[in-house]
């Protein structure tokens, strides 16, 4: 279902049904006639479909984290709220981006439409920029020759399809000429940092370079692509396996969590309301 077309064929029919009316249909009615019922609500819900149409296209856009692919930052069931005008301001529905205001940065975490079906909206961490030479190799991330550095923390455990799943977890670093921002990543030592046999044939395959042994891989982002990864890094279906993300394919850049319905402990309501690393 695409939700932002559907709110701004709803915004124009309650908008025109409502400019229909002053300029055309109230000059027909006797002064002290009711307005009927489909001229009524259409002129009621316009304003508040115009807010929210403008608030979701330009300020911020709720979404909703599906999938175990970003643990231990983000959890299923998460509520965040996406800055739609972090990276410049963009045509509704086109997705053409009119007014640049900044690009991705390293560890930026992102929703983007997925490449393989645009329909479908995706949420990773982008790892590389355009021209990055992108390096994962036993499981440690290395970006134009200069790692990731990665510090223990302990383990992390969630349920995952009724049963439990224990990763090592590992605060990861973006380098200092990057902001020197810190994350959370999840690994599971028992998979490989890749598998070549999940990887699609997709646009720049050739810049990409696996080990046949699912050691790791090597790839150089092209211009206005992007790379990205989840923090899950083994339960996480990213640019590994489907490649690059292009620059028009950017929703925004995930920034606050506010609710998440389907955890109700303790650790979830603390999580509420904070910012996303």
């Amino acid at each position: 279902m695409n939700f932002p077309l559907i709110l701004f064929l709803a915004t124009v029919l309650t908008g025109g049904l409502a400019l229909a009316d002053r300029l055309f249909l109230a000059k027909s009615r006797a002064p002290d006639a009711r307005e009927p019922w489909w001229v009524e609500y259409p002129k009621s819900f316009f304003p508040v479909l115009l807010i929210v149409f403008l608030l979701r296209s330009f300020v911020a856009e709720p979404f909703k984290i599906p999938s175990s692919s970003m643990r231990p930052t983000l959890d299923v069931g998460d509520f965040i709220l996406v800055n739609k005008f972090a990276y410049g301001l963009r045509l509704p529905i086109l997705e053409q981006k009119i007014v640049p205001i900044s690009d991705p940065q390293h560890g930026d975490v992102v929703v983007f439409r997925y490449p393989l079906n645009p329909s479908q909206d995706f949420i990773k961490r982008v790892v590389g920029l355009p021209g990055d030479t992108v390096v994962y190799r036993n499981k440690q991330l290395t970006v134009n020759g200069v790692p990731w550095p990665q510090q223990p923390a302990g383990t992390y455990s969630y349920l995952e399809s009724l049963r439990f799943e224990t990763m090592d977890q590992f605060g990861e670093s973006v380098p200092a000429g990057n902001g020197a921002k810190q994350h959370s990543i999840a690994v599971d030592p028992a998979l490989p940092a890749v598998s070549p046999g999940q990887v699609r044939t997709f646009a720049g395959r050739d810049n990409c370079d696996y080990n046949s042994d699912g050691s790791g891989f090597s790839c150089k982002v092209p211009a206005g692509h992007y790379f990205v990864m989840g923090d899950n890094r083994d339960r996480s279906d990213d640019s590994r396996y489907w490649g690059f993300v292009p620059d028009d394919h950017l929703r925004g850049r995930a920034f606050f969590i506010w609710f998440n319905w389907d955890d109700i402990s303790s650790f979830a309501f603390k999580r509420i309301g904070s910012g996303i690393r």
